[in-house]
């Protein structure tokens, strides 16, 4: 039989992955605090096997234990979770009929993406009605350090950040990939100083891309959206006849989700 590192077999890993689910699914609005002798009666399981879970899901975050009581409820990890779950699915619906324009605009496959796991995460695309098109699909990943998405992604992240994408090495895809870390980091400092960012062939030979930053309220670069088509059609020229687009309607969407530009002072 397969065991895991602890000697355990994974049928009893799963099985307390599952149990842990049912704990966190046991709490409600009425019944915000809970103890471990109605856990265990509901969930139909030991004292000892609750109480166990109870310290393991607490340790994490995701249960508190009053001290006055010595019940349980919700950690504020779950609040966390669900504050980026929300801020992703508000991101993707703002950005929707704006990037619906932008594909309508320019007919390429636009994009729409946040930083996770050290890497692109798309949570939105709309693919050209071109036979022959960029495709891109919906919690796909890519690289932060070549693509256009990605670069924008990154050139708004802390230094800390940066340096530990850096510092796990520049992977490269073609031979216009930025494998160095000085190289890297200077092209970031004008991506910032820019507001957009292409890819001109970088991640994928025959594929050029545009993108620019979205900012939610605070002016914290929250995502990216961009447009990326084959190397035919989407000519240097072209490519940079779209930048005004992408910065505009990441511009709007920025809007949609309460920011304010900041002006200068008028001379």
């Amino acid at each position: 039989m397969e065991r895991t590192q602890n000697n355990r077999p994974p049928r009893a890993r799963l099985s307390s992955v599952a149990n842990s689910i049912r704990v966190l699914t046991s709490f409600s609005g009425v019944e915000n605090e809970l103890g471990i002798t109605v856990l265990a009666s509901r969930l139909r399981l030991a004292k000892s096997t609750v109480h166990r879970l109870a310290a393991t899901l607490t340790s994490a975050g995701f249960l508190e234990q009053n001290s006055d009581t010595g019940k349980y409820r919700l950690g504020v990890a779950l609040f966390e979770l669900g504050a980026l779950v929300r801020r992703r699915m508000d991101v993707a619906n703002e950005a929707r009929p704006k990037l619906r324009e932008l594909l309508e605009k320019t007919g390429e496959t636009v994009q729409l993406g946040i930083v996770d796991h050290e890497s692109v995460l798309y949570v939105y695309e709309m693919e050209s009605r071109y036979a022959i098109r960029m495709a891109a699909a919906v919690g796909g990943r890519a690289p932060l350090h070549c693509t256009a998405v990605g670069k924008v992604l990154l050139a708004f992240q802390p230094p800390e950040y940066v340096k530990q994408i850096a510092g796990n090495g520049l992977k490269g895809y073609t031979q216009k990939t930025i494998t160095r870390r000085d190289e890297l980091l200077g092209m970031l400092v004008e991506v910032a100083a820019r507001g957009y960012a292409i890819d001109d062939e970088e991640s994928e030979p025959g594929l050029r891309a545009i993108a620019a930053p979205v900012r939610n309220h605070t002016g914290a670069v929250i995502a990216a959206l961009g447009v990326a088509a084959p190397v035919q059609r989407m000519t240097k020229k072209v490519m940079q006849d779209c930048v005004p687009d992408v910065i505009a309607t990441a511009a709007a969407v920025s809007a949609r989700l309460g920011y304010e530009r900041r002006r200068g002072p008028v001379e």
